[in-house]
């Protein structure tokens, strides 16, 4: 009986084409909308998530004022902070100061300017910066403030067009730098900045060399790494307590540094993309209830148009049962061709707007099970009230009708 209702669902639809596809195509675009919305979120969030993790491991930012950028007058940090923080703090694995400065770089006729990062060599660990070639410097280095420099990827590309850059000179400001090595790209940060557009040497190189700030206190920020396992939380305290007390702050004095738990801010975006693409998700589905009350139109449409056909089946002894059955199935037959064609188009749309704005595209067969789902909830919701009204017809009075 449920094969032939089927048979026949596909014959009615069939007769009226045109009309089948204006009344399917809300449920179309409802599920098309949904699936499109709901996957690219999820790419989103996994791209915002690799970018914020891709800045270090377990990373702690320690940075002198409130917020990114410190109040002038603010004091930064020092070496023996940096080598303090390690010795007297638990559950850190290395540390690294780092000082930034933009400075004019250039290499033959091609000139520009460049962001220069000088700190030690645990800064690359921290970063989870890989080579692409060469090597990184060294500990020896560092102390002697060797002219030696690793490039990113934007710098390779924008003065040296292709060139191998291993063991080529590169002028930065007034001093001549041999390149060692050349980090392979990382791309953006999570807040849009190109970490591959750096040029890094070693603090000791850019403070004796570039800047001339070889103060004690010239050190802009402090990058943290967290042993694997070991509360953040617990290691943003104890820091914060050697700070204070190394900065002599008593009290309720308001600290004058701040620390940037990174995974915080992970999970913190990762949230509030969700629950935008939650929302979004429930903004198409709207569209579903419109594309379910088109199909209860058209079904209430088809009911009038169809009464004597009911009413012969109806005296030559179909019970309502089957009757109401038989527009049930017609409607939810209409409601999940026009999921599955949404399905369709949202897998087209994801692919190319994933290119578009530089999210993977993530595929879940569940979300795709879930739309084909409601869409025949759907139909099953709007295709009641025109089935049961064609069940509840007297045989007589349909005959009769014209």
């Amino acid at each position: 009986m449920y094969w032939n209702a089927f048979i026949i669902a596909l014959r009615e639809i069939r007769r009226n084409l045109t009309r089948a596809f204006l009344t399917v195509i809300g449920i179309v675009i409802g599920v098309a909308a949904v699936i499109t919305m709901v996957t690219l979120g999820r790419g989103a969030t996994e791209t915002v998530k690799s970018q914020i993790s891709g800045l270090g491991s377990n990373l702690l930012v320690l940075r002198p004022g409130q917020g990114w950028r410190a109040a002038a007058g603010t004091p930064q940090f020092s070496m023996l902070d940096a080598r303090l923080i390690i010795e007297q703090v638990p559950g850190i694995r290395a540390v690294a100061p780092v000082t930034e400065t933009n400075l004019p770089t250039s290499y033959l006729e091609q000139s520009r300017n460049t962001k220069v990062t000088g700190s030690t060599p645990d800064y690359f660990t921290i970063g989870n910066w890989q080579l692409d070639s060469g090597r990184f410097f060294e500990d020896k280095e560092q102390v002697e403030g060797s002219a030696v420099c690793l490039i990113g990827q934007t710098v390779k590309k924008e003065l040296f067009r292709g060139k191998n850059p291993i063991g080529e000179k590169i002028r930065i400001q007034n001093t001549s730098m041999l390149i060692i090595g050349l980090l392979k790209g990382k791309g953006q940060t999570g807040f849009g900045q190109d970490q591959d557009d750096n040029i890094i040497v070693p603090i000791t190189t850019l403070q004796r060399r570039m800047t001339g700030k070889n103060s004690k206190q010239s050190i802009s920020q402090i990058m943290i790494s967290g042993e694997d396992g070991y509360p953040s939380t617990r290691i943003v305290d104890d820091v914060a307590l050697l700070m204070r007390e190394r900065r002599g702050i008593r009290g309720t004095e308001q600290d004058n540094f701040n620390i940037i738990d990174t995974r915080q801010i992970a999970d913190a975006v990762s949230s509030s993309t969700k629950v935008m693409t939650s929302l979004l998700g429930a903004v198409a589905g709207v569209s579903l209830l419109v594309g379910g009350i088109g199909i209860m139109n058209i079904m209430l449409v088809s009911v009038t148009e169809r009464t004597r056909e009911i009413g012969i089946r109806l005296a030559i002894g179909a019970r309502a049962y089957e009757v109401l059955l038989q527009f049930l199935i017609e409607a939810v037959t209409l409601s999940c061709v026009g999921g599955l064609v949404g399905i369709g188009l949202a897998y087209v749309l994801c692919v190319n707007l994933a290119k578009v704005v530089g999210a993977p595209f993530l595929f879940d067969p569940k979300i795709n099970l879930i739309a084909v789902i409601f869409s025949a909830a759907i139909g099953i919701l709007f295709g009641f009230m025109p089935a049961r009204r064609a069940a509840k017809l007297d045989p007589i009075d349909a005959l009769r009708h014209e």
